[in-house]
Parts: C-alpha cells; sequence; structure tokens
C-alpha cells in the first residue's frame, strides 16, 4: 500500500519535494552513488514495474516527505556537477529539456561507496595537498604541538587580524584537574628543579604532566637537543689531531700525509653545515623548545659547543687551503662565546638557583673549554692581549669549578651511569690551555707542562676505571669522550716536541690511535642508532614541563594513613580483638615505651 502511494506522489509531483530532487538524478554526478539501478525520471508513469533488486534504491516516502540518503564516492574521480540551466543561443533550457539531456548522458563508470561521517571534512580537500604519505609534514600539522610552534603564537595572530578573522585565544594545555597551562611565557629556573630530577635535570617526576603529549613520537625537530653538537667537536678535534701528527717534527717517522688532515676537514665542515642546519630549523619553527633549553640551568653549557666546534675548523684548517687568516674571524668567533660568558659566570657569582653550588655539572667544562680554544686560536693567528684576556678568565673560573666539581658537595647528586662518560670533559680544559700557553708564550714551558701533567694524570685515573665507563646503553653523552681524548693526544705530541724520547713519541702514538678509534666507532655506532634503530633522538621530556606545579589529587582517609609506621599498626592489632580495647594503650608513648592494657 505505501509503495502503490509513493509511486502515485512521483507522478503528480508533489509540492513538497524540492526542485533540485525532482528534476535532477543521480547520473550527473560522475561516480555520485551509481549503481546498478537510477532513479525513476519525473516523467516516469507507474505503469513501470519495480523490480525487488532496486526497491532498496528507491526513495522513502513518509508522510510525503522523500528521504535520500548521502554518500560520498570510494573512487578516484572527480566529482563535477552539471549546470541545472544552461543557455543555447541565449535561450535558456527548459526542465523538461534538462532531463532528456540528462537521459541520453552516457553512463558513468559504477563505483561504490560508504557513508561518510557527518561533520568530517578531508584534510588533504581542505589543505590541496596530499599528507598521508608524509608522516613529517603529518606530524607537524598537529595542534598538539601548536603551542611550542614559531607561527602559531603571535605572527600567526596578527596574520589572522589582517585577514579579517578574530584574534586566536592564547594557547594552553589542560592537565588533569582542568587547570590551564599556558607555554607562551619563559619558565623560571626553579620549575626545572621541581619538575626534574637527576643531575642533569632529564627525568620528568611521577607527579608532574608534560604539556606535549606522550602517547606517540614528537616532530624530529623538537627531539633534536642542543647537545647533538658534541658529534661536532668531536670529529672537528680530529682534524686538528692528524694536522698535528702530519706537520710535528716528532712524528715525521709516521710519515703522515696531510690529506688525511684534508679529507677529515671536510667531513667535519659537512656534519657541523648539517647540525648547524637542522638546530636552526628548530630555531625558527619551533622556537618556545629553544627557549626552554636556553634556560634550562644545565643545557644552557651546550649552547657553547657550536661556537668551539668553529673555533675547532679554524684551528684544523689544511695548509693547501690557507696558512692565513684575518683577525677579523677570531673576533667574529669569540664574540658570541663573550657574551654567553656574561650571562653564565654572572648567574655563578650573583647566586640563587642558578649559583655554581646549585648548577655544577661536568657540562659545565664546556664554558671553561671556549676560553682556552680561544686563546689558543688567538695566539696562533698573532694576537696577543686578546688571547691572555680569554686564558686568565678561563683559568680564574676553571679553579671554582674545578674545586666544585672534585669536593662533591652534599646537595649534589651522584651522576648516573649513563652519564659517566661526561667526567672526561675533566681533561679537555686542562689540555687544551697547555697548548693555548704555549702559544702564548712561545714555548712549551713549565706552566704549558703543569696543565698538562694535570690533564694526563686525570687521563690516567679514569682510563683504569674501566667498570665505570660501561654497563650502559648508548646515547650522545658517549661523545664525551671524544674531544677530551684528542686534546690529551695533541697537547701529548706538542710535548713530545719539547721533550723528545721513546716514551713521548710512543705515548702521543697510544694516545692517537685511541681518539681516532674512539670517535670513529662513536660515529658509526651514531648512525645505526639515528638511521637504523631510530633511537637516538627520543621525546625530549625536559623541555615540556608544565609552567606550574600539577594540584595535588585528593586521597580517601585510609589512603592518606597508609604510610603509618608499622609499629603504631602492630600496637593497635594487638588489642583489637581484645574485651576491652584501650586505644591509650596501643599509642606508643614519646620515649618509645608501650602501656600495658587496662582489663
Amino acid at each position: 500500500m505505501e509503495k502503490n502511494k509513493g509511486i502515485e506522489i512521483a507522478e503528480q509531483g508533489s509540492p513538497e519535494v524540492p526542485s533540485l530532487i525532482k528534476y535532477i538524478s543521480s547520473s550527473e554526478v560522475a561516480g555520485f552513488d551509481t549503481s546498478d539501478s537510477q532513479f525513476p525520471s519525473p516523467s516516469a508513469k507507474g505503469s513501470e514495474a519495480i523490480s525487488p533488486e532496486r526497491q532498496h534504491d528507491e526513495p522513502e516516502v513518509i508522510n510525503h516527505l522523500r528521504k535520500y540518503s548521502i554518500s560520498m564516492p570510494l573512487c578516484s574521480e572527480e566529482v563535477q556537477l552539471q549546470p541545472l540551466h544552461t543557455k543555447t543561443d541565449g535561450v535558456p533550457i527548459s526542465s523538461s529539456q534538462l532531463g532528456t539531456a540528462i537521459s541520453n548522458h552516457p553512463q558513468p563508470s559504477k563505483c561504490y561507496s560508504q557513508p561518510m561521517p557527518k561533520g568530517h571534512v578531508s584534510q588533504e580537500a581542505e589543505n590541496g595537498v596530499k599528507t598521508n604519505h608524509l608522516p613529517g609534514i603529518k606530524a607537524f600539522k598537529d595542534k598538539r604541538f601548536d603551542s611550542f610552534k614559531t607561527w602559531s603564537g603571535r605572527l600567526e595572530r596578527q596574520l589572522s587580524i589582517l585577514r579579517g578573522k578574530s584574534p586566536r585565544v592564547r594557547e594552553t594545555v589542560q592537565d588533569g584537574n582542568d587547570n590551564s597551562r599556558s607555554t607562551d611565557r619563559a619558565l623560571p629556573v626553579d620549575r626545572y628543579y621541581d619538575a626534574l630530577e637527576g643531575p642533569e635535570l632529564e627525568t620528568l617526576r611521577a607527579s608532574e604532566e608534560t604539556v606535549l603529549p606522550q602517547d606517540r613520537k614528537w616532530p624530529f625537530l623538537l627531539r633534536f637537543p642542543i647537545s647533538s653538537f658534541g658529534i661536532c667537536l668531536g670529529v672537528s678535534s680530529q682534524a686538528i689531531l692528524w694536522k698535528a701528527l702530519a706537520t710535528s717534527p716528532s712524528t715525521q717517522y709516521l710519515h703522515i700525509s696531510l690529506k688525511i688532515n684534508l679529507i677529515l676537514w671536510f667531513i667535519a665542515i659537512a656534519l657541523v653545515a648539517t647540525v648547524f642546519t637542522i638546530y636552526l630549523l628548530k630555531l625558527i619553527l619551533y622556537f618556545e623548545a629553544v627557549r626552554r633549553e636556553y634556560y634550562h640551568p644545565i643545557r644552557v653549557n651546550f649552547f657553547f659547543a657550536p661556537w668551539i666546534a668553529l673555533l675547532f675548523l679554524v684551528l684544523g684548517v689544511p695548509p693547501s687551503v690557507t696558512k692565513h687568516l684575518h683577525h677579523a674571524l677570531w673576533y667574529i668567533l669569540m664574540m658570541p662565546i663573550f657574551c654567553l660568558e656574561l650571562k653564565i659566570y654572572g648567574q655563578w657569582m650573583s647566586g640563587g638557583q642558578r649559583r655554581l653550588s646549585q648548577v655544577a655539572n661536568p657540562s659545565n667544562h664546556l664554558s671553561i673549554v671556549g676560553n682556552f680554544v680561544g686563546a689558543l686560536l688567538g695566539a696562533s693567528m698573532g694576537l696577543k692581549e686578546g688571547p691572555i684576556f680569554f686564558f686568565a678568565v678561563g683559568l680564574a673560573h676553571y679553579t671554582v669549578l674545578f674545586v666544585t666539581l672534585y669536593q662533591r658537595l652534599p646537595t649534589n647528586e651522584t651522576l648516573p651511569k649513563e652519564l659517566h662518560p661526561v667526567f672526561f670533559l675533566f681533561v679537555a680544559a686542562p689540555s687544551v690551555a697547555s697548548m693555548a700557553w704555549a702559544n702564548i708564550q712561545g714555548s712549551f714551558d713549565y706552566g704549558s707542562r703543569i696543565a698538562y701533567f694535570i690533564a694526563l694524570f686525570l687521563y690516567f685515573s679514569l682510563a683504569v676505571r674501566i667498570n665505570f665507563f660501561r654497563g650502559f646503553t648508548f646515547s650522545l653523552a658517549w661523545w664525551a669522550y671524544t674531544f677530551p681524548m684528542t686534546g690529551a693526544a695533541i697537547a701529548t705530541v706538542r710535548y713530545s716536541n719539547q721533550v723528545t724520547n721513546a716514551v713521548t713519541k710512543t705515548l702521543c702514538v697510544i694516545l692517537s690511535l685511541i681518539s681516532t678509534l674512539i670517535v670513529t666507532a662513536l660515529l658509526v655506532s651514531t648512525i645505526l642508532h639515528a638511521f637504523v634503530f631510530k633511537n637516538l633522538f627520543p621525546n625530549d621530556l625536559a623541555i615540556a614541563i608544565s609552567d606550574r606545579k600539577r594540584r595535588p589529587q585528593k586521597k580517601w582517609l585510609g589512603l592518606r594513613y597508609r604510610s603509618h609506621d608499622s609499629k603504631e599498626i602492630e600496637n593497635y592489632l594487638k588489642f583489637v580483638n581484645s574485651n576491652k580495647i584501650d586505644l591509650e594503650a596501643s599509642t606508643p608513648l614519646p620515649n618509645g615505651t608501650e602501656k600495658s592494657p587496662s582489663i
């Protein structure tokens, strides 16, 4: 009965049906719900028989209203709509003529579809770019990382205003207690100590949450730390070592060619350029992450590493490339180091949370090594006053740092095994200082020898403790082995030029081979972990802490007193089964004695 009623309404052309649905069949749209059957044309009569197989494609008629199920095609054909009313020689085509034209339209290819969720918008259609096969771009477009993106901050809000849109509200992250936490302002140093633990402040406390998601791997730039410049220090220092082996009189018997120095120098340049470019992209795209690393009390020391790597490249430049360097190059490279030292050394002296006794760590040697390397380069270029100035500043602060780290104040925590390689940074400063003073004085005199012997003793005292440097997984911290060992080997070569005998010659060969093998092994391991195992750069939780402490959750009364002394619980259980419970007797007296139960 309902079927006959629907056919009758279709014949009469009920006014409740919109004209668009009334006169347009689904064949107008290529690939749009095309199936074995089509809707009947408006001119079709009720005398046509409706097969049972086509009943499911017929529209339902309920209360004289038609309901159509619209779904999107699964095929890759583009959806094209034909114009409803076209003109031929200036005369519009009527609806009936349009229906005739539609019936003569060739049948499109059949393509079945699935219903599309309401409100769903295709990301490819919205952006116009297919990103399904580009996980890097897809991760960058994740809205959960907008708080760390440079272009999602003030600049994007200003551009939105220029386009006539309302300004975007400052992005916040919601924690478990519905407290909004902003990531627009710099974190104070006490937040790093409250939210992180460990000697390097790299481990997130259990009571803290991050402002970035932990359920997935972050974009590569957010996982690329400033400590990656340690790779550049290790490789570029090798170019200096092989240059010294090829040009020193005490090692002429080895017949080492300068081509090794040339090859290593170009490799170092390529590596430094790569790391510089990646971190520059991080600075441009994720400025908030770089700012948090800069305010980190430990990681701020690694901001000296890029400029020290450039100083190493200048020191290791092959003679075939150039023999004379302009003095302006030294001033350009030392200016960033001088500015960083004004900030770091001032914080060590001014007190507060960033005082030296609070932030003392072997990585602080990087802020000292820059002075001695700069003095070494300036003296080798013929400068006098500038190298002496930086040497004096470095010597004063190294003395204080050495004493602070050596005595291990009670407030300092013991370094875990994963950070034991950074102890070799103790060797770097005196090794470079001995060579810097030798260049300033013009010979490897007693002052240079004192610094060299200190470095040599520290080297041997760490090398004999084999168990101290094994039993932990590979990480970027292992690169702390490299340039201190290389610096000690170069200083030994310089010392063997002054004191030439079999012992010094053998020692410089052994130390040079050890440093070269270490750098080669670490470079291969880094490549494998970065490109094969893909675990070199985990999520950097140290930069994703919130700007305020998490609100403690309320606990039940029984849970709050769960941590009471077990002796008090035992005393209470002694009298719980007695006829008369004496609560006073179950509680111990202040002097530790117990009352006898009253009966």
